[in-house]
């Protein structure tokens, strides 16, 4: 944020003031940060976030992450995770995780990613998370170093300071929605499918570690586990289109190939948090989809199409920052519109400030568009939301102290 104030410092600095300007900028930061004013303003229906069910006495809970745009290596969320196992009151971690190199079942040599599996426990051990974090990051990597030459101190050097930040964030992040509407598509699709796989077929004890190696739905502790576990997603920017793409994909292959499966999926809610919601923007270019504006008849009981569905519900709590310049809320007849109606989705708008918004001098206010789009996963209100929910006696006081929230009714 400093940045904003340069002009300020450089001028005093020009008149023999340098300490003084410097001193200047840094109290006027300090004292618009000392209170936090930031919205955050919450439009849905309660929904419990996944404190109630760590004590699953049949299953666990488990959760996958999925990362968005921009290259990422495994562990980019151990920062998110520890803060979440924190808000859980879940102590306790295994004293190592687990990777597994993702590849596809039809085609071995492919190198689809990583999953690292991490468990987390109470201190009495009666509640259990298992959390999943999926890196798909490497199969977009190669195709953008046609980029690279622009990252190089040959270009690079010839920017100013802040805006050679700001092109290389945008090298890194701007080409894979283009990439993921190309061939890769179908591998990254691959990557989540077999991620979630995994999430469904294996508990701590049976996962691989370190080992590249395939999974297969058909099999049956997939819709065993199904029936008995709870799922939830973490998403940010593209990772929520690749959420819902691929449980479309799954639904639609398990349907054709595991009744078994098909049958416990159908009977699940499986809610997907989306930090830094980007499905509107991410809409553009992509076809209808084959189901649409048929929710009745999809997802109530007594629907003629019930049995049809892919899952009993899907719950999106979309988290976006007015100031993320890629950050988009849900608007009324998008969920109808460009979304399956087979997935039964429920939206849930977080308008929330994740950026420090600052008076520049009466100049305007301003948000760093960056912060703005990276720091969902560190608020602590984002953070107390998808543990706690909103709603009943288990929300958290963060969220009591610092939200607005406006319940909405069918």
């Amino acid at each position: 944020m400093k940045h904003i104030f340069l002009l300020l410092v450089m001028t005093t600095q020009l008149s023999g003031c340098a300490s003084l300007g410097k001193g200047m900028a840094e109290a006027f930061l300090e004292k618009q940060q000392a209170v936090d004013t930031r919205l955050c303003e919450i439009w849905g229906k309660p929904f419990k976030g996944l404190a109630p069910n760590l004590g699953n006495k049949q299953g666990k809970m488990k959760v996958l992450m999925v990362h968005g745009v921009g290259d990422h290596s495994p562990g980019y969320s151990t920062q998110f995770i520890e803060k979440l196992a924190k808000e859980l009151d879940l102590p306790v971690m295994s004293s190592q995780y687990k990777n597994i190199g993702l590849t596809s079942r039809l085609d071995n040599s492919k190198n689809l990613g990583n999953l690292r599996i991490n468990r987390f426990l109470s201190k009495d051990r009666s509640k259990e998370l298992l959390f999943y974090e999926l890196t798909w990051s490497i199969i977009t990597a190669k195709q953008k170093e046609v980029l690279a030459y622009d990252n190089s101190g040959e270009y690079s050097f010839r920017r100013a300071e802040v805006n050679n930040m700001m092109k290389l964030f945008s090298n890194d992040t701007g080409p894979d929605p283009i990439i993921y509407l190309g061939e890769s598509r179908n591998d990254i699709l691959v990557s989540f499918g077999q991620s979630f796989c995994w999430m469904t077929k294996s508990n701590w004890n049976d996962l691989p570690d370190d080992k590249v190696q395939a999974c297969s739905f058909n099999d049956d502790s997939a819709a065993k586990n199904m029936l008995i576990d709870q799922y939830a997603f973490v998403s940010h920017s593209l990772g929520s289109r690749i959420i819902v793409d691929g449980m479309q994909r799954i639904a639609s292959l398990v349907d054709q190939r595991d009744a078994d499966f098909s049958a416990a999926l159908k009977r699940k809610e499986i809610p997907i948090y989306m930090m830094s919601n980007q499905l509107p923007m991410l809409q553009l270019g992509e076809k209808l989809p084959d189901v649409s504006n048929q929710k009745d008849a999809y997802c109530k009981e007594n629907g003629e199409k019930y049995s049809q569905r892919m899952l009993a519900k899907t719950p999106i709590i979309a988290f976006s920052d007015p100031n993320d310049l890629l950050s988009y809320a849900i608007p009324h007849g998008f969920v109808e519109k460009y979304l399956d109606s087979r997935l039964c989705t429920e939206v849930t708008n977080v308008n929330i400030n994740v950026a420090t918004i600052l008076d520049a001098f009466g100049l305007g206010k301003f948000a760093n568009p960056i912060d703005a789009h990276v720091g969902y996963d560190t608020d602590d209100r984002v953070i107390a939301l998808i543990a706690k929910g909103i709603g009943d006696s288990n929300t958290s006081g963060v969220v009591k102290d610092r939200c607005r929230w406006v319940e909405t009714i069918d």
